[in-house]
């Protein structure tokens, strides 16, 4: 049994990055990242904008993984970086590139703007990445377990132009389940009850709480994830709760990124066999990691950050 450190997002957060990894006990040597137990990395994806030193921790993150010292899956900002820098039907891109989406990758396109052919090969590297693990003993994906979207995504990549593409159109299969794999389960809001999010922009659906395994009677206030008072607190209609997966309480430990959760929340799993790892490194909170020994409970003391 190789015994795994799970990282949540880093968003070019090298130094809370290094400093989290030698807290776990890695050294480095000629920038290569190893622990001498014999530990191994999961990263939950997100490794690019937002943070100031993007080109380092994709650096170290690969290197860490082509030498066996680590795994990683994909996260959403790396799918949308893809698609972004991807050429699609109808002369325009696979991400468009109206200022909202080009604000959110800005940071990263500084960084890279004098380096474009080897941003161009990072862009490659992304195309490799899976969308989930499944390593025995625990599970990792950035943002929702689901079987059924991952069935449909099987053991594709994005080096496949044609699934890429696929990816990226709406109302496709391969559309519904990145989405839910890399941004987690969406839920519909009834027209009368469309709210802002805290950057002021419109909602039409919440994110829920897609491992509870019982909908019934929830609130889009209280379904939503990570909580918040801004959804209305009016029932969700059971067909619409129905659709959660929920995650099985015999099922191996997994574990997700991706849903900022408040950096004041006390670090601890969501399910005895669930956790979230991101608690907003990209915004002043702090980076997490879980030390998994082959446990099938999640520990609170096993959170390190």
């Amino acid at each position: 049994m190789t015994p795994y450190d799970i990282i949540g997002d880093i968003h070019g957060h090298y130094d809370k990055l290094t400093a989290l990894l030698t807290k776990l006990g890695y050294i480095p040597d000629q920038g290569l990242w190893s622990h001498p137990a014999g530990r191994k990395v999961v990263f939950l994806g997100d490794f690019i904008d937002r943070g100031p030193k993007i080109r380092r921790v994709l650096q170290l993150v690969r290197r860490m993984c082509e030498a066996d010292q680590a795994v990683a899956v994909m996260g959403n900002h790396e799918y949308n970086a893809v698609c972004f820098h991807t050429e699609g039907p109808g002369e325009d891109w696979l991400r468009r590139r109206h200022p909202r989406n080009r604000q959110q990758h800005a940071v990263t396109l500084a960084e890279f703007w004098e380096r474009r052919e080897e941003w161009d090969g990072w862009i490659e590297w992304f195309k490799t990445l899976p969308f989930y693990l499944d390593l025995g003993g625990i599970r990792a994906v950035h943002a929702c377990w689901h079987p059924d979207a991952m069935a449909v995504i099987g053991n594709r990549t994005l080096g496949d132009p044609n699934f890429l593409e696929a990816t990226a159109t709406v109302g496709t299969p391969e559309f519904e389940a990145i989405e839910t794999l890399l941004k987690g389960m969406e839920v519909p809001v009834p027209p009368e009850a469309i709210y802002h999010d805290k950057e002021g922009h419109p909602r039409r659906a919440i994110r829920g709480r897609w491992w509870n395994e019982n909908p019934a009677g929830q609130t889009y206030r209280s379904l939503i994830f990570p909580p918040a008072d801004t959804p209305p607190d009016t029932p969700v209609p059971e067909e619409v709760a129905a659709l959660m997966p929920g995650y099985p309480r015999e099922a191996p430990p997994v574990f997700v990124g991706h849903y900022w959760m408040p950096a004041t929340d006390p670090v601890g799993p969501l399910l005895p066999n669930l956790a979230c790892l991101d608690y907003s490194a990209a915004n002043g909170g702090p980076m997490v990691a879980y030390r998994w020994d082959g446990e099938t409970a999640i520990a609170k003391e096993k959170f390190t950050l």
